[in-house]
């Protein structure tokens, strides 16, 4: 039943684990729910689009959108640069009963389910830890000292993955849409 389903799903996992990937084939499979774009103060990849891959903004922005509240979590991520997702965009998917997905890292995670206790938090695995390292590595979009960061937060991210409602191996990206589905019509 409809009204049984959480209406909040947090997709979570460390750097490389392929949240994007995963998240983005679920966008395809199930185009009726709604799905956040986080915001962010790093520079876009080159494949990312403002407003679609991310909302990217400038330190100062974003500090000012905390301290006005605009933000249900956000958090500095591998010692460098922020990340947030904006209030008003979930808030009104809710209002409007449309289940909400949220594809942000573990700080995020436990500040949304710490605010939000209904939501169910769905962490990303990797097959192996070479294969999540061989991951890193062969998206080529960060530089030897940002990949070493993301590796030392993703050991930690791995540790508390029992904090997780559920904890799903991304071994194939079709297998793990197929999952995410499954979960979300309990």
């Amino acid at each position: 039943m409809a009204d049984k389903q959480p209406a909040v799903w947090v997709i979570s996992g460390p750097s490389g684990v392929g949240k994007g990937t995963v998240c983005n084939r679920l966008r395809e499979r199930r185009p009726d729910l709604h799905y956040s774009v986080s915001m962010t103060t790093r520079a876009p990849r080159p494949d990312e689009v403002d407003g679609t891959s991310y909302h990217f903004v400038t330190p100062e922005d974003f500090q000012d959108l905390v301290e006005r509240g605009m933000l249900l979590e956000y958090a500095q991520v591998h010692g460098t640069n922020y990340y947030g997702t904006p209030r008003e965009p979930v808030e009104k998917a809710l209002a409007q009963r449309t289940p909400v997905v949220l594809e942000i890292d573990l700080q995020g995670a436990r500040q949304v389910k710490q605010n939000m206790p209904e939501a169910r938090l769905v962490f990303l695995t990797p097959p192996s830890w070479d294969e999540l390292v061989n991951r890193l590595r062969r998206r080529g979009t960060e530089d030897e000292a940002t990949q070493e960061r993301r590796l030392e937060t993703a050991r930690m991210e791995l540790a508390a993955r029992d904090e997780a409602d559920h904890v799903v191996e991304n071994r194939a990206v079709e297998d793990t849409v197929s999952t995410l589905i499954g979960l979300m019509s309990l």
